[in-house]
């Protein structure tokens, strides 16, 4: 009997920018669980951290991941906000250090230009706001290039061409690898200007398609791929209330309606291929009567966790990259993937297609305990218990009212009682004595009716 054959695990990282963090906690989660990756794919900042992974061996890779972010980012920037004072104060320390990001650039990443480009003569330093010089220092630094063309693990890294808007996929296996290929993944115009490879120029891959998925599935060749594909933009989304998070939504939409088209697209093409491949024997009516050809195809499975932005973003949160928000981000990419690997949903059979994808919605933990640590701590909080000494207080009125009346009816009995002894004065003491009653139950009467329901609260 044959043995199952072990997939290839693959870990695509999407572009996002200072988002990217999420993938430090993503890589983490699946390093604690033994799944390292066999192949790493990236496009934009997605490429520069698939670089920095596959340019270090397994026992190295988390802790230079970490080294990458500490160095893009500005020390004494990890600052603890109060939960009462989210998400109020967030928004205004997010604000403030994505306005350093745009002013002063990022260390060892990029800087702004002396002369903007509007007024500088035509060249590169006309087609950009930003230099990037820095950031190829910092793969230099980090990344072992020899390693990466080495084959050990391999690297897949997608960036647009300026000339014909071709999305061109560079691969360790058919490419020396270069900080070149990476950075040219993640130019982002008009912040960043193209990048040379070759001949050519390219722009970020997020241009034409923010995923290399397309690109992984069109370069294996017959292997089974175990993918996890961590994205950065959430599709899914509420309903703008300000500009800000009408500013925020559209740029999650602009990113990831077509990372899900894609998804789609994918996903059916590939499945739809394997058909088509078998579909010359499946015409013989003796392979029709066979229901296992109809599951010919090599096994494909993806597994698609997406980062929900947390309390207090703003819509330039791509550019932000304080430590604060690196750790915050870093967070929500391990617990979502953490939650994907104990549902480990690729382990179900697959009876149908070859290629099948399994989304898992974030729950996004850390937005939900700061929303609620706020909600805690409002004044409107403490208005339910206000209500409650009134309530307390109706309540004891009724109880009150009765043995009032409970009184009055002891009363009338004792007088009552008394006439009962006293034949010769009978008619005096009863007849005064139930006018009195009388009087005395019909005004407490109502009161008792009327305070009846708080009795039964």
């Amino acid at each position: 009997m044959a043995t199952a054959k072990k997939p290839k695990v693959c870990l695509v990282l999407q572009g996002g920018g200072a988002l990217g963090a999420y993938h430090i906690g993503a890589y983490q989660a699946l390093e604690e669980a033994g799944y390292t990756p066999d192949w790493l794919a990236g496009i934009s900042i997605g490429a520069l951290n698939a670089t920095i992974l596959a340019g270090n061996p397994p026992e190295q890779r988390l802790a230079k991941l970490e080294a990458f972010w500490d160095a893009i980012s500005r020390p004494g920037t990890d600052v603890h906000l109060p939960a009462e004072m989210e998400p109020n104060a967030a928004t205004l320390f997010n604000t403030a250090s994505a306005t350093s990001a745009l002013m002063f650039g990022q260390p060892n990443f990029f800087f702004p230009r002396p002369i903007n480009p509007y007024f500088a003569f035509p060249g590169q330093a006309a087609t950009s706001f930003y230099d990037t010089g820095p950031i190829f220092k910092t793969l230099q630094k980090l990344a072992d290039f020899d390693l990466i063309n080495s084959s050990k693990t391999r690297l897949t890294v997608g960036a647009t061409r300026v000339t014909d808007g071709e999305l061109v996929f560079f691969d360790s296996e058919s490419d020396t690898m270069q900080p070149a290929h990476s950075v040219a993944s993640g130019s982002l115009p008009p912040g960043f200007p193209a990048t040379q490879v070759g001949e050519d120029f390219y722009w970020d891959g997020g241009v034409v398609s923010n995923t290399p998925l397309n690109g992984i599935l069109d370069l294996a060749k017959d292997e089974e791929l175990l993918i996890f594909m961590v994205d950065l933009w959430n599709a899914r989304g509420e309903m703008p209330r300000t500009m800000n998070e009408v500013l925020w939504r559209q740029k999650e939409i602009q990113y990831a309606s077509r990372t899900s088209h894609h998804i789609e697209q994918v996903v059916a093409k590939h499945n739809l291929k394997a058909l088509v491949d078998d579909s010359g024997e499946l015409i013989a009516s003796e392979a029709v009567s066979d229901a296992d050809r109809l599951k010919a195809g090599n096994k494909i499975n993806i597994v698609h966790i997406t980062y929900d932005a947390i309390a207090g973003h703003i819509p330039l949160s791509d550019t932000e990259f304080s430590r604060r928000s690196i750790r915050l981000r870093r967070e929500c990419g391990y617990q979502d993937m953490q939650r994907a690997l104990a549902d480990s949903p690729w382990q179900q059979d697959n009876q149908v297609l070859p290629v099948r994808c399994h989304m898992l919605r974030s729950s996004d933990p850390v937005t939900k305990a700061i929303t609620k640590a706020a909600a805690a701590s409002k004044p409107a909080a403490k208005a339910p218990a206000k209500k409650a000494p009134v309530a307390k207080t109706a309540t004891a009125q009724a109880a009150n009212d009765e043995v009032k009346v409970e009184a009055v009816a002891e009363a009338v009995a004792k007088e009552e009682k008394a006439a009962v002894k006293a034949p010769a004065t009978k008619a005096a003491v009863t007849k005064p004595a139930a006018k009195t009653a009388a009087k005395k139950t019909t005004a407490r009467t109502p009161r008792k009716t009327t305070k009846a329901p708080a009795k039964s609260k």
